[in-house]
C-alpha cells in the first residue's frame, strides 16, 4: 500500500472516503463510535488510516495503533499489548480486579488467565476513561491477523463506546474480519479508484511510462492502487528490450505478491494445476480446459478456489474467469517455469484448430531454436496484424525470431517486427533497437521501410527516406511481384513520404515502381494513392470504384483497410460514409489499440468535422491528436493537427494565433522538405488573410499553393482553394487571373469530384460573371442537393451573393442572402465572417441582431418569443389577442415584460431584436 500520507487530500481518487473518514473523527470526539473499513487487499485501506489517523492526531486526538501481523496470530493478547501498552500509567484509574487482569493480559504481572467479561469490561472502562481527558481513536489495521484473544475483546470494546470520546476504527480484507466480530458495525467499503484517477495515479508516479504499458498496468490493476505503484517496477525489472515484449500475464512485486500469492499457495496441488491451464489460456474455456489438464484432473479441483473466491464459473457461457487480474498473476507467479511450459504444451495439444492461439503456446512451450515453431509464430502474427494489434504482431514476430535456427531467418523476422512496430508507431527508441538486432537483413525492405518510418518519426529529411525506398525497391530481387507482402509494406511507405513531400517529382519513382508489379498493383494501393495523389487528374474516373469500396466500409474490420479507403474520401469529401468505423478506431485506441491508428483517424475525422461545420469537436480532436503524438514520440505528425488548430482559429477570428501555429509549421516543415505541412499552413493563412479582409495576402499565400489558372500536380490541396483563390483574385482586380482559375476548374471537371467542390466550382463561376448572369449561378451553387452539409462553405457563398446583389441595387435580395449567411456565421462561430455580414447588412438597409439580442431571445419564454414574433410582423394586440386566445390586456403585459429583455423601447424595434428569420 502507499506509504503514510500526513495530507490526506494527497490521496488521489479518495476525496470522498477521506471526508467520511474526517467526519467519523469530529463524531468521535464528540460522542465516540466505531467504523469499520473493508476492501480488497492493495485497494489503498492502510492509507486511509494513516492519513486518518494524521488527521486525527494533528487536531488534538490521541491515536493509538495496532497491526496485526501472522507471526503474531497465535501470541494469546498480542494486539492488545500494542493497543494498551501506552495506556498503563492510567491502569491504577481502574478497579484493583480490573487493572489486574489487563497487567495480566500485557505479561505485565502473572496469575490465573483473567475472566473474559472482566477483562472486556476493563479495557473499555480503561479507554473511555483516557478519552475523557483528550478524545481518543484505536486504530486497528490487517484485523483478520489479530490473536483471538485480542480479537473477542475488542469486538467488545467497539460497541461500547458511544457517548464517550473514544473511537474504534478498524480495517479487513472484504469478507475476511479473522476473529473480530464484524456483524452489526457500521463499514465503509473501499471501492477500486475509477479510471480518471487510476490514470492519474498511474500518470503521476510513472510519467514516462509508453502509452501500451499504461494501458496494460490500467486494465491488469482494475484501480487497484497498490497494483499501479507496483506493477511498473515489476515490468521494468523483468523485461529486457522490444525483443521481449509486454508478458501475457504482468509479474506481480513483492508486495502484490505477498497479499494475493499466499491464498494460491493455501490452495491444493490439483487446484493450483488446473489455475495455471486457466491462467495461461486467454479463453477460459472450461472444454479447453477440461481437456488439457488430462486424465489425472477434473473440473471439479477448482472448487477450492472458487470457495476462496479466487475464480467464478459461468456456467452459462461454460468459461472460468478470475475475480481480479492480479490472482492471474499471483496464479503464474507462483508457479514454476517447468510448470508453465508444460501446461502450455497441453494446451497447444488441444487448441490445434485454432492456428495463433496454438503457435503462441507452442513459442512459449519451446525452449531450443525450432525453425517449425518460428513458421508457426510468423504464420499466427499476418492473422493478427489484419486485426490491427501491432503489439501482438511484434511480440510473435520476436518470439519467432529467438526460435529461429538460422540467422538469417532471426533477422529477417526481426526487420519485419521493426517495421510493424513503427507502422503502429511504438517507441522510437524500441524500433530502433529491433533494427539494430536485424542489421543482418539491412538490404530488406522491411528494415528499409522501418527506418524511413523512423528517419520520420526522429525529424529526419523526407529526401533520404524516399532515397532509401528507391534504392531498396530498386534492387529487391522480386520487383514485380505484386504478392510480395514486403515488397507492397515499401509501396505504401513510399507512397506516405512522396505525399508529405509535397512535391510530384518525388512521384516518379513510386508510379513507376507500381506500373511494374504483375500480375496487376494491389486494387487498393492504386486507388488510395490515385484518390489523394493527384485527384483533380485522377479522381474522377476511380469514384466507382472508391464508392464501390465505402458502400461496403462499414463491414470492413480490417483497421488498415480502414483508413486507407478514409484517405482516398478526403478530396472526394466523402469522409462521412467512413465516419463510424473511424470513431471505432479512436475509442479502440484510446482503449490501448494501435496508436498510428488512432493517430490517423483523429487527422480524418478533424477534416470532416471543420468541412461539416462542428468545429467544437474538431478542437477537441486536434488537441487529443496533438497530447498523443507527444505521449507517443510521433512528433512529426504534430503538424496535421497544428494545421487543424491553425485553420479554427483562422475562422474564428483568432489571427495572432492562426498565424503563430503556420509560422510554425513552416518553420519546421523546410529543415526536414516536409512541403505538404508548408501547403497545409498557407491554407490556414488563406483563411486568416480573408477572414482579416487582406485579399492581396490571401491571394499570395493561395497562388503559392497553386498559381492562378493551374491545379498544381500532386498537390491535392490546391482543390481546396479554389474559391480562396478567385476571391481573392476578384478583390484585388486580377480579373484575367480570376478567369484562368475558373476555366481550370471547369476544364479538369472539378465539379464531378465532391459535392462540396461542385458547389464550389459553381461560386467560382459566380463570381467571374457579369452581374446579369451571377444570380444564376449563384443560385445553382446553392441548390445543390448537399449545399446544406457545408455550412461554412455555404454561407460564405450566401455573403458573397448578397454583397454582389447589394452592389447590384437588389436590396431586398440582398438582405435574404446576407441573413442567412449571419445567422450560419453566428451559429459556427466565424467571428470575422459574421462580423462582415453584419456590416453588408446594415449597409443593405437592416440592423442585424447582435450578441445581446441573442441572449435577450433566449431569456423569453415560449408564448413571449410568439407574442414578439407576432408583433414584429405588424400585428395589433388586438389581432395578436385573437390568434393566441387570450385578452388584449394579457398581450400588453407580456410586451411589457418583454422590452426590457431584449434591451428596447419600442415596438419598432421587435423585427431587429428578435432577427428577422424570427418574425
Amino acid at each position: 500500500m502507499e506509504q503514510p500520507v500526513a495530507e490526506p487530500e494527497k490521496l488521489v481518487g479518495r476525496l470522498q472516503e477521506v471526508d467520511f473518514l474526517r467526519q467519523f473523527v469530529h463524531r468521535v470526539q464528540m460522542n465516540g463510535g466505531a467504523l469499520l473499513v473493508s476492501g480488497d487487499p492493495g485497494v489503498g485501506k492502510t492509507a486511509l488510516l494513516d492519513a486518518t489517523a494524521e488527521a486525527a492526531r494533528s487536531s488534538g486526538t490521541t491515536v493509538l495503533r495496532v497491526t496485526g501481523t501472522e507471526f503474531e496470530a497465535e501470541v494469546s493478547h498480542a494486539g492488545l499489548h500494542q493497543a494498551l501498552l501506552p495506556l498503563v500509567d492510567q491502569l491504577d484509574e481502574l478497579g484493583d480486579e480490573q487493572a489486574a487482569a489487563v497487567r495480566v493480559a500485557l505479561g505485565i504481572e502473572t496469575g490465573p488467565a483473567p475472566d473474559r467479561l472482566l477483562l472486556c469490561g476493563a479495557v473499555t472502562m480503561l479507554l473511555r476513561g483516557a478519552a475523557a481527558r483528550t478524545p481518543l481513536l484505536l486504530v486497528l489495521d490487517d484485523v483478520p491477523w489479530l490473536d483471538r484473544a485480542s480479537a473477542v475483546v475488542l469486538s467488545f470494546v467497539a460497541r461500547r463506546l458511544v457517548g464517550s470520546r473514544a473511537g474504534l476504527l478498524a480495517a479487513f480484507r472484504t469478507g475476511s474480519a479473522g476473529y473480530f466480530d464484524a456483524s452489526g458495525l457500521p463499514e465503509l467499503t473501499v471501492r477500486p479508484l475509477d479510471d480518471e484517477a487510476a490514470v492519474h495515479l498511474l500518470t503521476e508516479r510513472f510519467p514516462g511510462l509508453d502509452p501500451q504499458t499504461r494501458v496494460r498496468v490500467l486494465d491488469t490493476a482494475q484501480g487497484n492502487p497498490l497494483a499501479l505503484l507496483e506493477l511498473p517496477q515489476a515490468l521494468e525489472e523483468t523485461r529486457r528490450g522490444p525483443t521481449r515484449p509486454l508478458p501475457r500475464v504482468l509479474p506481480l512485486g513483492q508486495r502484490l505478491q505477498r497479499l494475493f500469492a499466499s491464498r494460491v499457495a493455501a490452495l491444493p496441488a490439483a487446484t493450483r494445476h488446473l489455475l495455471l491451464t486457466a491462467a495461461l489460456d486467454s479463453g477460459g474455456d472450461l472444454s479447453v480446459l477440461e481437456a488439457a489438464a488430462g486424465d489425472d484432473h477434473r473440473l471439479d479441483d477448482l472448487a477450492p478456489a472458487e470457495r476462496d473466491q479466487l475464480v467464478r464459473i459461468e456456467t452459462d457461457g461454460h468459461r472460468v474467469v478470475f475475480r481480479h487480474p492480479l490472482i492471474r498473476s499471483a496464479v503464474v507467479a507462483e508457479s514454476t517455469s517447468d510448470e508453465r511450459r508444460r501446461a502450455h504444451r497441453a494446451l497447444a495439444a488441444v487448441l490445434a484448430q485454432d492456428p495463433e492461439r496454438r503457435a503462441w503456446h507452442l513459442g512459449e512451450a519451446t525452449v531450443e531454436r525450432d525453425e517449425e515453431v518460428a513458421e508457426q509464430l510468423e504464420a499466427a502474427a499476418r492473422h493478427v496484424l489484419a486485426r490491427g494489434d501491432y503489439q501482438a504482431v511484434v511480440s510473435l514476430l520476436c518470439r519467432a525470431a529467438d526460435l529461429s535456427p538460422s540467422a538469417d531467418g532471426r533477422a529477417r523476422r526481426l526487420a519485419e517486427a521493426a517495421y510493424v512496430a513503427a507502422e503502429g508507431m511504438a517507441e522510437t527508441s524500441g524500433t530502433a533497437e529491433l533494427l539494430e538486432g536485424a542489421r543482418q537483413a539491412h538490404s530488406s525492405l522491411n528494415y528499409v521501410s522501418a527506418a524511413a518510418l523512423l528517419l520520420l518519426d526522429s525529424d529526419g529529411h523526407v529526401d533520404t527516406a524516399h532515397r532509401l525506398l528507391v534504392g531498396a525497391i530498386e534492387v529487391h530481387p522480386h520487383p514485380a511481384d505484386a504478392q510480395d507482402t514486403s515488397l507492397v509494406n515499401a509501396l505504401w511507405t513510399l507512397a506516405l513520404v512522396c505525399f508529405v513531400s509535397g512535391r510530384a517529382e518525388l512521384w516518379t519513382a513510386f508510379h513507376s515502381a507500381t506500373a511494374r508489379l504483375a500480375p496487376q498493383p494491389p486494387a487498393l494501393l492504386s486507388l488510395v494513392t490515385g484518390m489523394f495523389a493527384d485527384p483533380a487528374r485522377d479522381g474522377v474516373a476511380l469514384l466507382p470504384r472508391l464508392d464501390a469500396a465505402l458502400a461496403m466500409v462499414h463491414r470492413e474490420n480490417d483497421p488498415s483497410t480502414v483508413q486507407n479507403l478514409a484517405a482516398a474520401a478526403w478530396y472526394a469529401d466523402r469522409l462521412a460514409d467512413v465516419r463510424e468505423p473511424l470513431w471505432r478506431l479512436i475509442r479502440s485506441g484510446r482503449a490501448g489499440g494501435p496508436g498510428r491508428r488512432r493517430l490517423v483517424a483523429l487527422m480524418d475525422v478533424c477534416v470532416d468535422d471543420f468541412h461539416r461545420g462542428a468545429w467544437a469537436e474538431a478542437a477537441e480532436l486536434a488537441a487529443e491528436g496533438l497530447g498523443l503524438c507527444e505521449e507517443a514520440g510521433a512528433r512529426f505528425f504534430g503538424w496535421y493537427f497544428r494545421y487543424h488548430q491553425a485553420l479554427l482559429a483562422a475562422v474564428r477570428g483568432e489571427f495572432a494565433t492562426s498565424r503563430s501555429l503556420a509560422d510554425q509549421m513552416i518553420g519546421w516543415a523546410g529543415a526536414r522538405g516536409v512541403g505538404t505541412a508548408v501547403t497545409y499552413a498557407r491554407h490556414a493563412l488563406v483563411l486568416a488573410d480573408l477572414g482579416e479582409g487582406d485579399f492581396e495576402s490571401a491571394y499570395q499565400n493561395a497562388t503559392a499553393i497553386s498559381p492562378a489558372g493551374t491545379l498544381a500536380s500532386h498537390v491535392p490541396h490546391a482543390l481546396w482553394v479554389v474559391m480562396d483563390l478567385v476571391e481573392a483574385a476578384v478583390r484585388t482586380d486580377r480579373t484575367t487571373e480570376a478567369e484562368q482559375h475558373v476555366r481550370v476548374l471547369d476544364e479538369t471537371g472539378v465539379a464531378d469530384l465532391s459535392p462540396r467542390l461542385a458547389i464550389l466550382a459553381a461560386a467560382c463561376a459566380a463570381l467571374v460573371a457579369p452581374d446579369e448572369a451571377a444570380p444564376k449561378l449563384f443560385e445553382q451553387a446553392l441548390t445543390l442537393p448537399t449545399a446544406d452539409a457545408w455550412p461554412f462553405d455555404t454561407a460564405r457563398i450566401r455573403l458573397l451573393y448578397g454583397e454582389r446583389l447589394r452592389r447590384s441595387r437588389a436590396a431586398t435580395e440582398a438582405r435574404v442572402q446576407l441573413r442567412l449567411a449571419h445567422t450560419a456565421f453566428d451559429k459556427l462561430g466565424a467571428v470575422p465572417w459574421a462580423a462582415r455580414a453584419e456590416r453588408e447588412l446594415r449597409a443593405a438597409g437592416q440592423a442585424t441582431r447582435t450578441a445581446a439580442d441573442a441572449r435577450g431571445v433566449a431569456t423569453l419564454t415560449p408564448q413571449e418569443l410568439e407574442i414578439a414574433r407576432l408583433a414584429a410582423s405588424g400585428l395589433s394586440n388586438k389581432q395578436i389577442a385573437e390568434r393566441l386566445y387570450v385578452s388584449p390586456r394579457t398581450v400588453s403585459t407580456h410586451l411589457y415584460q418583454i422590452f426590457p429583455k431584449l434591451g428596447i423601447t419600442r415596438r419598432a424595434a421587435l423585427r431587429d431584436a428578435i432577427g428577422s428569420d424570427e418574425a
